[in-house]
């Protein structure tokens, strides 16, 4: 399980004090496939951050007994220097895993050719994306986290990405942001809002989005009111 007791996230510079969640109480079982909804600025990725571990919480803790992974298509760790293969190597030794195993997966699935062998500083994004994507899918994690990306490239690559995925999502959680209403209904069985800081769960998917999209309408009707009144 995940488990979120009393966490608030609080971003603070000079002069500028952002609370971005607060108090957040939730417990997130395996095998769950939850989609959460929010606006932009909502907060979604701050949150992905604190379930990843990726962030600490500025008070509350985040208890973690499910093997969890980075957020799916996170390409800001790699060292742009040394080539795709070095750094799965890298990552195959922090997680304990057989380098050569997780090489030959890599290099099969993100279709990079010879790419693979040189420094990821001469990738395009979308070779990027599809590294990161490969990488993300190369370990088996009890919980995968998957930040408004599902897959990169061209239609054969998607199809071939979102197949990795339903097989993941038969033996691992899955926690899902997307704007995509479709791609969350073709992942996700359970959902959640985020709105104002507070996180809150629904039986369906349908229903979650369904709640999003009313809050979405609403922000929209209270701009334009605000608009006329100037």
């Amino acid at each position: 399980m995940i488990k979120f007791e009393n966490v608030r996230k609080i971003y603070e510079g000079r002069g500028f004090h952002n609370l971005v969640l607060y108090d957040l109480n939730f417990t997130i079982p395996k095998r769950v496939s939850l989609g959460i909804c929010g606006a932009n600025g909502a907060g979604k990725s701050t949150l992905m951050r604190l379930i990843a571990g990726a962030e600490s919480p500025t008070s509350g803790r985040v208890i973690r007994k499910m093997a969890t992974s980075w957020p799916l298509g996170y390409t800001s760790a790699f060292q742009s220097s040394l080539s795709g293969a070095d750094n799965v190597r890298f990552i195959a030794r922090i997680y304990g895993k057989d380098v050569k195993e997780l090489q030959d997966f890599v290099e099969e699935f993100a279709e990079i050719g010879p790419y693979f062998r040189q420094p990821t500083s001469t990738y395009s994004a979308g070779m990027v994306a599809r590294l990161a994507f490969a990488i993300s899918l190369a370990i088996r994690f009890e919980c995968y986290l998957i930040d408004e990306i599902t897959a990169a490239g061209d239609e054969r690559f998607r199809v071939k990405s979102e197949r990795a995925l339903e097989e993941r999502r038969s033996e691992s959680a899955i926690i899902m942001t997307s704007h995509v209403p479709e791609t969350l209904r073709a992942y996700c069985e359970t959902g959640a809002v985020l709105f104002n800081g507070a996180l809150t769960f629904y039986d369906t998917i349908d229903e979650a989005i369904d709640v999003h999209m009313y809050y979405q309408r609403s922000s929209r009707n209270d701009r334009a009111v605000a608009e006329k009144r100037r």
